[in-house]
């Protein structure tokens, strides 16, 4: 006899919070996250001889400065 009440009651609730949620944009961009992982932004993070991409500010900030020994010559 309380059962069908209480149930009622948790589906009008289930169907409030997923309006809410709908309104207020929480399944306005399902996928964008799930790609952002995948581009990398920390490429100072990533070893040198680790990087597929040779060309970095590291490699032209060595080739600019020689090492010491060099300079003194």
């Amino acid at each position: 006899m309380i059962l069908v009440p209480v149930t009622l009651i948790l589906v009008a609730l289930g169907i409030v919070l997923f309006s809410w949620a709908v309104k207020n944009g929480q399944y306005d961009d399902l996928e964008g996250p799930a790609h952002r992982i995948l581009y990398d932004d920390d490429k100072d993070l990533i070893p040198d001889d680790a990087r597929q991409d040779k060309a970095t500010t590291r490699d032209s900030r060595k080739s600019a400065n020689p090492p010491e020994d060099d300079r003194n010559a």
